[in-house]
């Protein structure tokens, strides 16, 4: 395994950076809560360039409030600037919640926003108040979505709660899914209804951006996880969490949103990898039967044995080929771990993320002979994984849009997955999760090879 020997570059700033900003990754978790709108307490840019990218993402509309930082507002301070647009947006839309999330330039001026939300009472009219500290300069999107989610959590779930009695007849699971696509939500809720199971998934945006067409513009889009479901979180009989780097990387002593009902509220807490392959799918099924005593159905079954089946198939189109993957951290882990499932060597697992915890979490999923093979480098930027593909020679590049150019640069073929993806059509329906989507992903991967070869050939050939 190689690892951690990245060379010092000749420049000193990010080239497009393997990240993006930590408040864009809370305004998409606060999407995730019915009725609850974003606002960023900071300038109009932020919200502006976060909008950008999610609606290039999810090709839906997306609102996202701003406090409208100015030259003055800098100097003196944000706090009546984040009262008003706080007064505004629960004025103009009548939110369930207001998620508000601080920038780099409120961060770095010190504005105390408890301090001004305290001041407000927490409320405004019928309208919650969630603060999450997002400044880019100590994070990434992922870091971002995270704290989102336990801020919301610690919200609507306070210490003083009283716990009512858990009825055995009506067990709840809390499953935090982490940053999916809306079709992975969307299975996800299937696998729960066919196991006749109650599950809150927090945040779920499957709905919200991916609704139907409208006759009129709705301020608020409908989907959500509802506040009333989260405000019975602590009654659960368990959480789950998909993920393994980013607990740790929330802030010190604070942990994730399912650790802290766990500390909280003593309610078990699962942490696994994401669920893409069939090692990790069999895990997710084996955790949900220990919590509910309900096997894998049928369905599932079947899907699994037409996917080893297909494994078989294809294995002489993928053995010993080889792969970059980029993204965040957990989706890295979850995507090497899949790619040595099938017998393509991840040569290469890069990230933007800088929790130090993904060489960790590949040691525990990969098989000596293939990690042996990897190098592992977090805390990179494009530039620099440009520069180390180069020297591996790839058959494959997974990963989002923003590693087109580099895959163009190297004449590789890039199999887009995850977030963003700006340059294609369906990003926010590509199923990655269970053995229906390792299946899609499989198939995805084997014909972007095959393609390659047909493209590469002088001949041009018919049949593989």
């Amino acid at each position: 395994m190689k690892t951690k020997s990245k060379e010092i570059p000749a420049y000193t700033a990010t080239t497009n950076a393997c990240k993006m900003c930590t408040p864009l990754g809370a305004a998409l978790a606060f999407q995730g809560i019915e009725g609850a709108v974003p606002l960023l307490h900071g300038s109009q840019g932020c919200s502006t360039y976060m909008r950008r990218y999610l609606i290039s993402h999810y090709k839906e509309p997306v609102d996202i409030a701003s406090s409208n930082f100015t030259e003055e507002t800098a100097i003196f301070g944000g706090g009546a600037n984040l009262k008003l647009a706080i007064e505004n947006v629960a004025r103009q839309y009548a939110p369930s919640m207001i998620g508000i999330a601080t920038t780099c330039l409120s961060e770095t001026i010190g504005d105390d926003v408890d301090m001004i939300l305290d001041g407000m009472d927490k409320k405004i009219g019928r309208t919650a108040l969630v603060h999450v500290s997002t400044p880019s300069y100590s994070g990434t999107h992922i870091d971002g979505f995270h704290q989102a989610v336990r801020a919301v959590v610690d919200r609507f779930n306070p210490k003083d709660v009283k716990i009512a009695y858990r009825p055995k007849k009506k067990k709840t699971i809390n499953l935090f899914p982490g940053m999916l696509s809306n079709e992975d939500i969307r299975h996800l809720k299937e696998i729960f209804d066919d196991i006749k199971t109650h599950c809150v998934i927090l945040p779920d945006v499957s709905d919200r951006l991916e609704g139907p067409s409208w006759e009129e513009y709705q301020p608020i889009q409908e989907g959500g996880t509802p506040i009333e479901k989260i405000e019975k979180m602590h009654l659960a009989v368990k959480s789950m969490e998909f993920g393994t780097t980013f607990p740790r990387t929330i802030e010190p002593g604070k942990g994730s949103a399912g650790a802290l009902l766990e500390n909280r509220f003593k309610i078990p807490l699962t942490r696994m990898g994401i669920p893409v392959g069939v090692k990790a799918t069999d895990l997710f099924f084996q955790e949900l039967e220990a919590a509910t005593g309900k096997p894998m159905p049928e369905k599932y079954l079947r899907q699994r044995w037409r996917l080893v089946d297909s494994y078989v198939d294809g294995n002489k189109y993928v053995s010993k080929k080889k792969a970059v993957i980029y993204g965040e951290e957990d989706f890295v882990a979850a995507m090497a771990g899949f790619l040595g499932e099938i017998g393509i060597i991840p040569v290469l697992c890069a990230s933007g993320g800088r929790s130090g915890l993904l060489e960790e979490a590949l040691q525990k999923i990969l098989p000596p002979n293939i990690l042996d093979q990897v190098n592992i480098q977090d805390n990179m930027d494009f530039e620099e994984i440009e520069e180390r593909a180069k020297t591996l020679n790839p058959d494959l590049i997974l990963g989002n849009s923003k590693g087109y150019a580099m895959a163009r640069r190297m004449g590789t073929p890039l199999v887009r997955l995850g977030f963003p993806i700006h340059d294609r059509m369906g990003g926010s329906r590509i199923l990655h999760i269970g053995y229906k989507g390792a299946q899609q992903l499989f198939d995805t991967i084997v014909n972007s090879l095959l393609h390659a070869r047909q493209d590469n050939s002088s001949i041009g050939y018919s049949y593989l």
